[in-house]
């Protein structure tokens, strides 16, 4: 027997004597392959290097000894071109695109495909918010070996003008209002020579002025010229560059993260293994399409023959929207679910008492139906929860939430008023999206999930935070990926691609994280974005946030510290109708509210119920606020306070409300 061999047996013999639960734990032979696992609930471990004997790294259950990179039914499928070429295919007289009023099918997304690629150049810029020329012009980008770089229209034009500049981008779409930005700065973006208007006639199209190298046309007028003078398509290679997602951080100018075809194939391919959808589904898009997010969730919809209905642009009509498409799935971010829960628990509570009674039965008896397995009365929906549900279109089968840790309690009362499948995800852009998402099964709140089948994860010890994997009785650290869905790197950035991917291949995301029992995830702390408090503790401000968010008042929180300060201070922004109603039932009068913001009283009322909040998820004295400026302004895009996705601009936020900061400090 050679020592590798030898060596091998040693490393499994010991973790069989190690296991203390054999009915939980168990380590599997492959005996085609000759490799071994743990079996632990929804993940398998694994050792990183036989070599340490060091069981480190933990898979997806559903493919353990294999990372998936190709849909398993249709191994075929190697680029997003494949992947709609399979749809239109499979899909061809199924609705597509559209809104409450007209759809295209899929064949006929597939003709505007090749009809507007064949006028397109090797970098597209998509500069406007979500409709179907959006993913038209993305397939088009697909079917030509093209490279799709999304612009956010809420970005800053220093910003856009750095992208197109960076990413050398050759052709624009745009709408008019995002046209008026770009002929602003026009003559300081040499590489453009095509900007391709959405949504405007020719006449309005003859006021514009007359730019010289650049052609401005109507993207009807484009589709027209690739109808009379179409080009055959060049699918990509695997490896080919598909987009470049420039993430905009927190500072700075944006950074673009590199995906390739087979990146995108291979997160959303380990997806489907978990998550069912169906030709029979609608799906409503709102969340910035230049986002990861929902452009990995449009290939996945695409892939299934789903329908995909647009709103209309506002946020604020989204509940209408939904309630005209119905759709069945709702893909979205804490902050609309937590206005969800926030606006369903008021209307209960400015109700009736035998309303409320009635309600808090049935909540109570469809909640101990679902924890314990069994399916709930149908009385219940018929007295409380078909209401509820007719909010949304009242079809909704599948809520997935991700961008920012959503909050247990308010995970499960979604599960329990919506009665649909409500999944909590965690991923990042330098990742292809999903990295963890929760099983469709599980009941457990306040996690995320085990690996996406088309990764691994293990964690990397963060001493001076005090977290390590060596942790008991679960390990904590810094959350590291692995595998096919691993970005190609930072565009003409070496060094950053250099601090986010190791040697051996970990991308190392900044996120720190918890196994929970049967392998589940929870991220707990943020490595990035900590800083010192006069005594030298360290502090993470967006976990500290995601707990006061949960109070009644807040709608929106910003904490900030001082290294030559002891204590921390926050700015609130308002939940509105909760602090009226607040001031109604205290008696106090006022004038508007922005005058109440500054009464003593209700600062005092606002920091007590997060002090409850801090109390509760049991922060230390040195991470709990001392005191709070109350704002009824909400933390935007528009405003540069919000990246687009929904994390707060550190250093922005900081000057925006300096004058605040430092008035709470001389308190």
């Amino acid at each position: 027997m050679d020592s590798a061999t030898h060596r091998r047996l040693n490393v499994i013999q010991n973790h069989l004597l190690l296991q203390s639960s054999p009915s939980t734990t168990l380590l599997r032979p492959h005996q085609t392959a000759g490799e071994f696992f743990i079996e632990q609930g929804y993940s398998a471990v694994l050792p990183e290097n036989l070599k340490t004997g060091k069981w480190n790294v933990l898979r997806s259950i559903s493919s353990p000894l294999k990372l998936v990179s190709r849909f398993r039914d249709h191994p075929e499928i190697a680029t997003l071109h494949d992947n709609f070429v399979h749809a239109v295919e499979t899909y061809g007289d199924n609705k597509y695109l559209g809104n409450r009023y007209q759809w295209m099918t899929y064949r006929e997304a597939g003709i505007a495909r090749l009809e507007i690629g064949s006028g397109l150049g090797s970098c597209v810029g998509l500069y406007f918010n979500n409709r179907p020329e959006w993913v038209i012009a993305d397939h088009a980008c697909s079917a030509y070996s093209y490279i799709s770089v999304p612009l956010y229209d809420t970005l800053g034009p220093d910003a856009v003008k750095f992208v197109v500049n960076h990413a050398a981008v050759q052709v624009i779409f745009c709408v008019p209002q995002t046209l008026k930005n770009l002929l602003r700065f026009l003559p300081e973006i040499p590489s453009v020579h095509l900007i391709v208007v959405v949504g405007a006639r020719d006449d309005q199209m003859a006021s514009l002025p007359p730019q010289t190298n650049v052609e401005i046309v109507t993207y009807t007028n484009l589709q027209i010229q690739g109808r009379n003078y179409p080009k055959s398509f060049c699918p990509p290679k695997p490896e080919d560059i598909a987009t470049i997602c420039y993430t905009s951080g927190t500072t700075g100018m944006p950074k673009g993260a590199v995906l390739s075809h087979e990146n995108l194939i291979a997160n959303v391919a380990g997806q489907s293994l978990r998550m069912k959808f169906y030709p029979s589904d609608i799906h409503i898009s709102y969340l910035p399409l230049a986002h990861i997010y929902e452009r990995a969730g449009q290939i996945l919809l695409a892939y299934c023959g789903v329908g995909v209905g647009f709103y209309q642009g506002d946020n604020l009509k989204l509940m209408d929207d939904m309630a005209c498409l119905r759709p069945t799935i709702f893909f979205s971010v804490p902050r609309v679910f937590n206005r969800l829960h926030a606006g369903i628990t008021n209307a209960v509570k400015s109700s009736s008492v035998l309303r409320q009674r009635v309600f808090n039965a049935a909540y109570s008896a469809k909640k101990q139906a679902l924890l314990s397995g069994k399916n709930p009365s149908a009385i219940w929906d018929t007295l409380v929860f078909n209401k509820i549900k007719g909010m949304v279109g009242g079809r909704i089968r599948y809520m997935f939430s991700a961008a920012s840790p959503l909050s247990p309690d308010v995970l499960e009362f979604l599960k329990v008023c919506f009665g649909c499948v409500c999944v909590e995800a965690y991923g990042m852009t330098e990742a292809s999206c999903a990295i963890s998402f929760m099983d469709e099964s599980d009941n457990l709140c306040g996690q995320v999930g085990s690996p996406n089948p088309a990764c691994e994860i293990k964690f990397a010890d963060v001493p001076e935070m005090g977290y390590t994997s060596a942790d008991h009785p679960h390990p904590r650290g810094e959350i590291c990926v692995r595998g096919p869905t691993v970005f190609q790197g930072y565009y003409k950035d070496e060094a950053q691609t250099r601090e986010m991917i190791g040697e051996d291949g970990w991308l190392y995301t900044g996120d720190i994280g918890v196994w929970l029992p049967e392998g589940r995830l929870k991220i707990i702390d943020r490595k990035k974005n900590i800083f010192k408090l006069a005594h030298g503790e360290y502090v993470a401000p967006e976990k500290i946030e995601s707990i006061y968010v949960n109070c009644k008042f807040v709608a929106q929180c910003f904490v900030h510290g001082d290294s030559l300060k002891s204590s921390l201070v926050a700015v609130v922004s308002l939940d509105q109708d909760v602090f009226k109603a607040w001031a109604a039932a205290e008696g106090i009068k006022y004038e508007d509210l922005r005058q109440l913001c500054n009464n003593p009283r209700a600062r005092a009322a606002v920091l007590t119920d997060m002090n409850l909040a801090a109390e509760k998820a049991q922060l230390r004295g040195f991470e709990r606020v001392k005191a709070v400026t109350l704002v009824l302004e909400p933390f935007t895009m528009e405003n540069g306070l919000l990246t687009p996705t929904f994390k707060i601009k550190r250093t922005q936020a900081k000057a925006y409300f300096s004058k605040a900061i430092e008035e709470m400090y001389r308190r």
